[in-house]
Parts: C-alpha cells; structure tokens; sequence
C-alpha cells in the first residue's frame, strides 16, 4: 500500500504550508526522520521530515505551490512494491479531504432552491470536485456579465459572501485572484467585524511597478497585525530611564568575562533579565483576555522579536523566571542564528505570554510596538543616547538615556497597573546589579 506524505503542521496557528524545496528527487531512498523539503510556513521556512521509509515514487507538489494541512506531498513505496492503478484517484481523494477539512462547509441552499451543478478546483494539478452547493456563477455573471476570476477565488468568495462584481482583479489580464477576495469587505467574513464593512483602497500600480507576491509569513503577520489594531484596546505608556548605570555594569562585566574566555552580554540581555523579574513583581501584566475572562498566566513566556528576511519571528523563552542572565544571553544568540537560518522548531513558537521589541541598536529613539496577540503587553526599547541631563546638584552633565515603552491591552491591563510595572522595570535597570540578586 503506497504511503502519502502529507502536509504536516509546523506552528500553532499555521492551515497551509507553502513548498519552498524538495531536497529529495523521484526515485530517492528515504528513512523516517530524514530531511526531505523546506516548507514554508506562517512563521519561518522550516525543514520537513519523512514520515516513512522507502522510495519517493511521486512527487506531488512542486516548488511555489500551497498546501492545506493534511494535503498530500509525496507517494513513497517500499522496497519491490508497485504503485497501485488508482493512484491518481487516491491522491485526489487525500487532496480534497484536505481542501474540505480546511474550509468551513458554506451554508446550505435554502429550501426550494434549485440544486447547483458541482464545480471543481485545480490543486496540485488534480481537478478535485468542490463542495456542495457551491456555485461558479455570481449575481452579475448570472445577468450576463463575465467575471474573470481562478476556481479557488470564486470558492472563497462563494463561502464568504463576497460578490466578485465589486472587486478588482489584481491577477494576470485582470482576474480575480484568491488575494482579492481574501482582502476585500465581507459581512462577517474572515476580516469581521466592523473593520470588514470598510472600503478596501488598493494602490494604483504603473507600468514600471512592480507586484511582489507576499509569503505566508508576510500574510500572516499583516493579518496578525491588523487583528492587534483592530480588536485590542492598545494603550501607550513611555518613559526614560538612566542608561549609565547600567552601561558601566555590562562594560565591567564583559571586561572580566574576556580575561577568562566567557560570555559577551549585549544591552538586551539585560533588558531581558530586568523584564522577567519586573513581570513577577507585577504579575497581572503576564496575562491574556479570553472572552469573558482573563487568563492569568504562572510562567513567564518571554517572546524576543528577531527580524529575518520576510518579517519577524518572536521564538519563546519557556519559563523564563528560572533563567539566569547568562542562560536567557545563550538562549537569545542561539535564538538568533538559527532564525536566520531557518532552523527554529514550532515548539519555540509556543507559549509567549509577554514579548520584547528592542530597535535600539538599529538607532531608533522610540517607538510604540504593536502588542503580540493574544498577549495583552509588549515592551518597546530604543536606543542609548548620549545627552545631556542634570543631576541631583542642578549641574548640567555628561549622562546616557534609553527610552523605554509599554503597549498594554487595556481589557487586561490598567495604567496604574502598567506604570507600576515600568517603574519596577526601571528600578531595575537603573540598578541592574539587582538582577543578579
């Protein structure tokens, strides 16, 4: 019996991968655990093992395409065995399980309707028959109007009331695309809300613009990021903070590791270390709204935003109030390097409950970050700067500042609340031999 590889999911909140490489050709041995493609999805491009061992006797997918959960990848057959004569059909059906597991089922006809024809929509370049009651024909098409649209944004729209009359197609001659339909206003579709009555205003593009095609990262995170604006409550809290003190610990501290070979600290690991003890100090800060409650979280899940190349990642430091300052450095440079080499496992994207954006090293002032949903705070850092300040005697002198921000959902957080924690924070940073304590 021939073993269908499917799409596995590699992150928490991923529903389709997007293949980036097979690493494997036709006719290549495979063991389980062994490498086969890179995939990418919502959060990073991530290595895709083999679930079997055997032979890869078909190549489903190709490179570019997207796959729903569960859809298939590969076909591998052991050592002497043949491929069945239905194999395209065992495919098709794996596929379309897949695309109906993925969408929700769209309403039923309504009573006495005409029953519609069935459709089909191409996926992996197998025709797989669409759901019931779906039609291709809209409103204006049904009036005599033809509309350019692909099987798959006609499907979408259909299930999400989108009447493609009213779009622009931004796919090649004009069609309408998947893209179109997943940005344009429905009522109560995947935009929801109030947000989702609101005119979707596109740029003009010229003949020397050019349209780049966004990744599943880039998608999400503009969905993730509209959804944070849209739906929590933001409020913004900045202070400055005395960056000396803190400056001359981590030059002192750095000074001795040399002479022996140790750990070289950076500002953020500091700010890291003075954020989980600020956080138990003041723990209503570590929590989530849920609808009609708040969740109150025991650990502290710190999220460190690093940017790669298409966007941002937040990987999670577990429990990371049992982290020394020289453990959550490690973590964090470890961290690093393997986002940039996409080597993150979905498991270190799990469990954020409070998330550090620092763009001071890229000479940003400040900022207000835009918090991480479903946390309800993230911290913004900015650069260190030299100025000058006054001191206890009235003297104008030489002093280093950072400012320091607070983005807080005001469901769960309140501003006394929020303050107090800042101020704790500073206290710490002001004080950082505190941290060690």
């Amino acid at each position: 019996m021939p073993k269908i590889i499917e799409m596995p999911k590699l992150s928490d909140t991923m529903t389709e991968g997007t293949l980036a490489k097979w690493t494997v050709t036709e006719g290549d041995l495979v063991t389980v655990g062994q490498t086969i493609a890179d995939v990418e999805t919502d959060k990073a491009t991530m290595e895709m093992t083999s679930f079997f061992t055997g032979a890869i006797h078909k190549l489903v997918v190709k490179a570019g395409d997207k796959i729903p959960l569960g859809g298939p990848m590969a076909v591998v057959l052991e050592e002497g065995e043949s491929a069945p004569s239905d194999l395209d059909e065992i495919i098709a059906k794996a596929a379309a399980a897949a695309v109906a597991s993925k969408k929700p089922a769209p309403a039923a006809a309504a009573a006495g309707s005409p029953a519609r024809k069935s459709a089909g929509v191409s996926v992996a370049g197998l025709i797989l028959p669409l759901a019931p009651g779906y039609t291709r024909r809209s409103a204006a098409e049904s009036n005599g109007i033809r509309i350019k649209a692909s099987p798959l944004a006609r499907k979408i729209a259909a299930e999400l009331g989108v009447d493609l009359s009213r779009l622009a197609g931004t796919g090649p001659g004009g069609r309408i695309v998947r893209r179109d339909v997943d940005q344009a206003p429905t009522a109560g579709g995947r935009n929801g809300g109030a947000a989702s009555s609101l005119p979707v205003i596109r740029p003009v593009a010229g003949p020397d613009d050019e349209r780049i095609t966004t990744s599943n990262m880039r998608n999400i995170i503009a969905e993730r990021l509209l959804a944070s604006k849209t739906q929590i409550p933001h409020f913004y809290l900045q202070l400055e903070v005395d960056a000396a003190p803190l400056m001359q610990f981590r030059a002192h501290l750095n000074s001795s590791n040399e002479k022996t070979s140790g750990n070289k600290y950076t500002v953020n690991d500091f700010v890291l270390k003075a954020v989980v003890a600020a956080t138990q100090a003041q723990p209503s800060v570590n929590a989530a709204w849920d609808g009609d409650a708040v969740v109150k979280f025991k650990s502290v899940g710190l999220c460190v935003a690093i940017a790669v190349e298409d966007g941002l990642v937040t990987p999670v430091i577990k429990q990371a109030e049992k982290k020394t300052l020289l453990e959550l450095s490690q973590i964090v440079k470890d961290f690093a390097v393997r986002a940039k080499n996409k080597k993150l496992t979905p498991e270190e994207f799990l469990g954020g409950t409070i998330t550090v954006s620092n763009l001071g090293a890229y000479g940003i002032d400040q900022f207000a970050a835009i918090i991480n949903p479903p946390q309800a705070a993230i911290l913004s850092i900015g650069s260190i700067r030299h100025v000058p300040v006054v001191n206890d005697k009235g003297a104008v002198v030489a002093g280093q500042r950072m400012w320091i921000g607070l983005s807080g959902d005001h469901r769960v957080v309140d501003g006394a609340v929020a303050a107090t924690w800042l101020a704790e924070f500073r206290k710490l940073i002001e004080n950082p031999a505190l941290m060690l304590v």
